[in-house]
């Protein structure tokens, strides 16, 4: 009886540690910037199951992280074949697209996005996105609307108040571009792109 008692005991002491592990989070990885790791768990998941969408998604996110679109796409291609409408996957598989410079293809899948998830997660990143097209495309109209809308969802974010501005001075917005450099530079004085354009959009005004 009292051997049967101290396994009883030696079992509820090791039992923790053995029954508390749990498996490596993607996700978490992903956050903390281990961008390799994650990649590795996501791989081990879909070896496990090769639908688990939630593992195509962070291997996707990862991926871009890591700068390896292609391998991005082609994870990100059959997470769509797994959920059509998933707006995580359109919004990943608009975003390679915009990287690798297919501005076309890239923007069917933003507005897409942009139709299914108004309001969605990554919206003002879409509206960002769309904006830069329109800057390549020299769409400023187009461009100032877009950006004006990231802004709106992020309105902390001096880069796109700059980009915001760049495309009002080219759409002849000129008192436009003003209020958008000055607002990124309320955010951050140091921001060397925004400092020109006010110097030259200012210069532009006083003829």
């Amino acid at each position: 009886m009292q051997k049967t008692v101290a396994v009883l005991f030696l079992v509820l002491l090791i039992a923790p540690g053995v029954f508390g592990q749990t498996r490596p989070d993607a996700l978490i990885e992903f956050r903390q910037g281990n961008f390799e790791r994650a990649v590795q768990i996501c791989l081990d998941e879909l070896q496990e199951n090769p639908n688990n969408l939630e593992s195509h998604v962070v291997i996707c996110w990862s991926l871009i992280s890591l700068g390896r679109l292609d391998e991005a796409l082609s994870f990100a291609q059959s997470a769509r074949r797994i959920s059509r409408y998933d707006v995580r996957v359109i919004q990943i598989l608009g975003e390679v697209h915009f990287r690798q410079g297919r501005n076309n293809q890239a923007l069917q899948y933003f507005r897409l996005y942009t139709s299914l998830a108004p309001e969605g997660a990554r919206i003002a990143q879409v509206y960002f996105f769309k904006g830069e097209i329109y800057i390549r495309t020299g769409r400023f109209r187009h461009a100032d609307i877009a950006l004006s809308t990231a802004v709106h969802w992020t309105p902390g974010n001096a880069v796109w108040w700059t980009r915001l501005a760049f495309a009002r001075e080219n759409a002849g917005n000129i008192n436009g571009a003003i209020a958008a450099y000055e607002r990124a530079l309320s955010l951050n004085p140091q921001l060397t792109d925004a400092r020109i354009g006010l110097e030259r959009v200012r210069q532009a005004l006083a003829g």
